[in-house]
């Protein structure tokens, strides 16, 4: 069933989220860290083109989504503009391009609040200082 462009836009972004979740929680977040580091010293110990570049889509975000926009176009049937191949295709490549948005502005949002925290830190231990003198 071919749906309009706006339920394709919609199925669009809802769809870009849980693939920019899964990318980033293999990739990022400690659940997933002795896996990870794992394919990380593989990625880099191995000489082979194949098995190397297999081991490093654990660690990249950006090339595990495209993986993970594979899974989801093969369970959905979601395609774009076009109901054939070429619907599948732009389907791709725009899921990849909105979910690595969504990983992005995630990223700056948690770096901001990292920040946040180490500068409460800080002002949290002079004032201690300060009391103490």
């Amino acid at each position: 069933m071919l749906h309009s462009i706006h339920y394709q836009i919609i199925y669009l972004f809802l769809l870009s989220i849980p693939v920019a979740c899964i990318s980033w929680t293999v990739t990022h977040e400690e659940v997933f860290r002795e896996p990870r580091d794992y394919c990380e010293k593989k990625s880099k110990k191995l000489k082979s083109f194949l098995p190397k570049k297999f081991f490093y889509l654990f660690t990249c975000e950006y090339c595990f989504s495209h993986y993970i926009v594979l899974l989801f176009l093969f369970i959905t049937r979601f395609h774009l503009l076009y109901f054939d191949w070429r619907g599948y295709l732009i389907a791709f490549f725009s899921l990849v391009w909105i979910a690595n948005i969504y990983m992005s502005m995630f990223g700056f949002i948690r770096v901001g609040l990292k920040r946040e925290g180490m500068e409460a830190k800080i002002k949290e231990v002079e004032l201690k200082e300060c009391k103490d003198e």
